[in-house]
């Protein structure tokens, strides 16, 4: 079986919804109604989660279908058992190593990665989920130790944007190569080493010290006007290993399909699969993971697991879904509250781990998902849908590189297919100002008939989707927070 890559304002009164409290009636949709992928059941109506924001693992109570509050299964104090938030909390920060180590696997196994290699993607792959069509894409698996180093050539690149991330096995950020970055050291050569090793590195190589030994990287060079140009510099990058080295084994955790999460076998490889050093202060939730391996011995207690992690952490994870775990919606566009670095919060980091896996940190790019319109209802998929911003607010205020926008089905996250073959919106797509100096984008499976060409972007027919908007080089208000895109307006 081959299993399928994972990936994932502006106005003066905002609307804005905060994240659905825990143990709300839950539905199944008959389509997952988000960019994410859904799993499991989904929260219902919004207008609930207006009242408070609630936070994954802080609730110990559930709701009958009535309404009325009842005890947990498990939230007699005199227990030894976990109770089912604990269970469902531990579950979710699992998973999000798990998506991980699968990803893992799904790269040796199926895509031919070999060890401190870059692969180089074609530009303009449609293939993935959630794709960046604005950049050139390479990645690499790699692997240094206490006496080994990984040398890094970076050609010189202006006016362009560029940058090399390292990511551990979690999802955090451990480095990004740019002129940001090391603004006296932007191109050359990088010596990547093992934080508190004394290898020796070659003169002239700016040592880069990271906390792990395993990491992932994801090479971007932006397209651009000059796609030549761009692949001729993505080329130019090269890795090599200065010392002798010996790969490690590659974790076999469980391997499952994204559309069916793993049950209690998730716990099967907590072990293996926290080998991997958790730079974030978790000792609690690893502390859970583990009171779950040793409870499961049991084959009853075993089954119980199973059942809560099937009928409420996958339900509570779809339930953080739309908000990207702990973001907010404001104008019907979601962005998540953190991003590469993520402190304590493993609800957002697993979320982004499922449904944009590799994504980088705030500083470099901020993501919005764009799943409902200006009245908060899920877009339509026959529907017509503008997006104006004023001319004082136009995209490219907020972006010192580049902004653009891709329309995916909202269950795979794949960009929709049409006949102008055209996948984003972006400032090389020659969009048209309306004669105020504002600009309006469009969205739909037919192009309006007053809407200038390159202002629209087809959204196919008949399946749901969504909109993901990208601020490279994030400046003014979508680096602080304070600006979300406006709504979406369906117009036909």
């Amino acid at each position: 079986m081959r299993l399928a890559r994972a990936n994932f304002f502006g106005a003066p009164h905002f609307i804005e919804i905060a994240p659905p409290a825990l143990g709300m009636k839950l539905h199944r949709p008959r389509v997952s109604p988000d960019g994410y992928g859904y799993i499991g059941a989904i929260a219902s109506a919004t207008q609930t989660s207006i009242r408070g924001r609630s936070r994954i693992g802080s609730s110990k109570e559930v709701f009958q279908e009535d309404g009325n509050l009842m005890a947990s299964a498990h939230s007699n104090p005199t227990s030894d058992l976990l109770p089912d938030s604990a269970i469902s909390d531990a579950y979710i920060y699992l998973l999000g190593r798990l998506l991980i180590t699968r990803q893992q696997q799904v790269d040796f196994d199926e895509e031919g990665f070999v060890w401190n290699e870059l692969v180089h993607r074609k530009p303009g792959q449609v293939a993935w989920p959630n794709p960046n069509l604005d950049v050139a894409y390479s990645e690499a698996w790699v692997t240094i130790d206490e006496v080994s180093t990984l040398l890094v050539t970076v050609p010189e690149i202006t006016g362009r944007y560029y940058t090399v991330e390292f990511i551990n096995g979690w999802g955090e950020t451990l480095a990004n190569l740019n002129e940001r970055c090391h603004p006296d050291h932007p191109n050359g050569l990088f010596a990547i080493c093992f934080q508190g090793s004394d290898v020796e590195v070659p003169s002239g190589a700016l040592r880069v010290d990271v906390p792990a030994k395993t990491m992932r990287v994801l090479l971007r060079v932006e397209l651009g006007a000059n796609w030549d140009e761009a692949i001729a510099l993505q080329h130019q990058f090269n890795f090599e290993i200065w010392g002798k080295l010996q790969a490690p084994e590659i974790p076999r955790t469980v391997m499952f399909d994204m559309a069916h999460l793993p049950g209690v076998e998730a716990f099967e490889s907590a072990e293996l699969a926290m080998q991997e050093k958790d730079l974030s202060p978790l000792d609690d939730m690893q502390a859970k993971v583990r009171a779950i391996v040793s409870e499961i011995a049991d084959p009853e207690r075993r089954a119980e697991v199973d059942q809560i992690i099937r009928t409420k952490a996958q339900a509570d994870f779809a339930a953080a879904a739309p908000y990207i775990g702990r973001g907010w919606i404001r104008n019907g566009w979601a962005r998540e509250s953190c991003c590469g670095h993520w402190g304590t919060d493993w609800l957002t980091r697993t979320t982004v781990n499922y449904g944009g896996i590799w994504a980088n940190v705030m500083e470099e790019v901020v993501y919005y998902r764009g799943a409902l319109d200006k009245n908060l209802s899920w877009v339509e998929a026959d529907g017509t849908y503008s997006l104006t911003f004023p001319a004082d607010a136009l995209p490219e205020k907020f972006a010192r590189y580049f902004w653009s926008i891709i329309a995916v089905d909202r269950q795979f996250r794949h960009v929709l297919p049409n006949p102008l073959e055209r996948y984003l919106l972006n400032k090389e797509s020659g969009v048209v100002r309306s004669s105020d100096g504002s600009l309006t984008l469009y969205f739909g499976p037919a192009k309006p008939d007053d809407a200038p060409d390159a202002n629209w972007l087809p959204t196919g027919a008949g399946k749901p989707w969504s909109l993901t908007f990208r601020f490279y080089g994030p400046q003014g208000g979508v680096a602080d927070g304070t600006y979300y895109p406006p709504p979406l307006i369906r117009i036909a």
